[in-house]
């Protein structure tokens, strides 16, 4: 009997043998390949001494997308401010741009729009957030408002906010309020859900508790933390995800401040224009608080700026 049959047979054997490994190597490869930072820019503002000056400061960090989140914070469907609603309307393009573009690069996307997820029971990116196990290390107070940071202890705040910040016209603000009472929602609180420009995906996490934002973070070990969304100068510093708890708690966190608005009106000390005021507290923040960068960092491009900025 001939031996050629049993010797194919072998041969067709080793041949599979080494392509599966060859395959297998290359998947190996794959999977082990280092991920392609964030390369970000970052800005802060640094005293000169007791001179009461500040000198501004950049720096070039370099970000692991997995270990990077973006927190959305309060980007509301409505608000009883009808140019708070505009602004928002003009930059949410953009902000979801950036949010696809990090979420595509592997970050975790976190949605806070607060007192507002209950219209999100039983989402995936809701169950996500409750299901997430709870840190072990949940920093004291993390599931409260922060309204300062011992570093602004002895900053003078920028902005005149006493009056809740709207900047629209008295007459135009009434027609507002009717507007939004004729469609069944309180003038005074009108949202009930995120802006639906900005998408949510079953692998992003929707949540406004200050422990569940920190579990998330902590459990998928996230070391850098970008933040986007409204106000600056209410929301976005203040809430238990906001920036001073955040910064306090150690997380290398940042303010995206092309992608965030501020409510303050024009009629209010220091009496600047609505877009200067915005400025003024982003300074406040790189000063106090922690650094700062642009859109255009992920993106590409040039960064965000309103319409109606009389600097654009």
């Amino acid at each position: 009997m001939s031996s050629r049959p049993h010797t194919s047979r072998i041969r067709l054997i080793a041949i599979t043998l080494l392509l599966t490994c060859f395959l297998g190597t290359l998947s190996n490869s794959a999977a082990t390949k280092p991920e392609k930072p964030f390369a970000i820019m970052t800005q802060k503002r640094v005293s000169k001494g007791n001179t009461g000056a500040f000198k501004t400061v950049t720096e070039k960090e370099l970000w692991a997308p997995s270990k990077t989140a973006i927190i959305v914070c309060d980007v509301w469907d409505l608000h009883h401010c009808k140019n708070a609603v505009m602004r928002v309307k003009e930059m949410a393009p953009r902000m979801n741009q950036l949010i696809e573009k990090a979420r595509e690069a592997g970050a975790l996307i976190i949605h806070s729009p607060s007192s507002c997820v209950d219209f999100y029971e039983g989402h995936p990116a809701r169950l996500r957030a409750q299901n997430a196990p709870k840190a072990t290390n949940l920093p004291e107070d993390i599931e409260n408002w922060c309204y300062q940071i011992p570093a602004e202890e002895q900053a003078v705040y920028p902005l005149d906010q006493s009056d809740g910040g709207e900047d629209d016209d008295p007459t135009e603000h009434a027609a507002w309020a009717k507007y939004l009472a004729d469609m069944g929602r309180n003038p005074g609180s009108p949202w009930v859900r995120q802006y639906d420009v900005i998408k949510i995906h079953s692998v992003d996490a929707i949540t406004d508790d200050g422990k569940e934002v920190w579990s998330l973070l902590e459990h998928h070990d996230i070391e850098n933390v970008l933040l986007v969304g409204v106000h600056t100068n209410m929301c976005v510093l203040g809430r238990p995800f906001g920036l001073r708890q955040l910064s306090k708690n150690g997380k290398n966190v940042a303010l995206v401040r092309d992608m965030t608005d501020a409510m303050y009106n024009p009629k209010m000390w220091p009496y600047v224009n609505h877009y200067r005021g915005t400025d003024l507290i982003i300074e406040h923040i790189e000063k106090f608080v922690c650094s700062t960068t642009t859109s255009d960092q992920i993106l590409g491009g040039t960064p965000f700026r309103f319409s109606g900025d009389p600097d654009r």
